[in-house]
């Protein structure tokens, strides 16, 4: 009897326990966002089709896109850098200071163009189109077996009544089930980068604008 009951809290706790994970991995996956956000279409999407983890995050900027855009197009490494902790970035060697204006030479940004993560990371411009979005695509081909999975990464801005929707959308597809745990297991890492980010925008647009 004593055994069953054993058996059975483990079971529940364990049911629990997969639960909250599942519900706090969709708050994170989603932080910021309004209804429709999250999983409504957004430019490049078709890059990487297949992805099956995906995390949209957002934020309200009571600023127009003109003021939001000029640090969206200088974001990456030895550039603007990306307005998030950047006390983490340096803590795991990456020497990233964050820009407090905008710099005309980080300004343009064409189809092609490197967009660094890290000194040996790499991401390239597959879309852009000034004040509505830029998207960047891992320096990866299917095959090379340098990244565990393909990645993008998508920056989009909506004019709106008050100001500027800037929805932020990750998508991974895994090449191998070590990609796939992999791409999971970032998503925390992610979630706390990315909604400081978008905060440290938010707070650049607003002084800009």
């Amino acid at each position: 009897m004593a055994t069953t009951a054993r058996t059975a809290g483990l079971v529940a706790t364990g049911v629990l326990g997969l639960g909250a994970a599942l519900l706090t991995r969709r708050m994170t996956q989603t932080w910021g966002t309004l209804a429709g956000e999250a999983d409504g279409p957004l430019p490049g999407d078709d890059v990487v089709p297949a992805a099956s983890v995906v995390a949209t995050r957002g934020v309200g900027i009571a600023a127009p896109p003109r003021a939001v855009w000029p640090w969206i197009v200088q974001l990456g490494y030895g550039r603007g850098g990306f307005y998030s902790h950047d006390w983490l970035e340096r803590l795991v060697g990456l020497d990233i200071h964050s820009a407090d204006q905008v710099e005309e030479r980080w300004q343009d940004l064409t189809l092609g163009d490197a967009v660094h993560l890290a000194p040996q990371v790499t991401l390239r411009v597959a879309r852009i189109e000034p004040l509505r979005h830029l998207v960047l695509v891992g320096d990866t081909l299917p095959g090379e077996g340098a990244a565990p999975y393909e990645f993008t990464w998508a920056f989009v801005l909506r004019a709106t009544g008050a100001g500027t929707r800037l929805l932020v959308r990750e998508r991974y597809r895994p090449l191998s089930p070590a990609g796939r745990v992999l791409a999971e297991a970032v998503q925390p890492v992610s979630f706390v980068m990315s909604a400081a980010m978008l905060r440290g925008v938010r707070g650049r647009a607003l002084a800009l604008a």
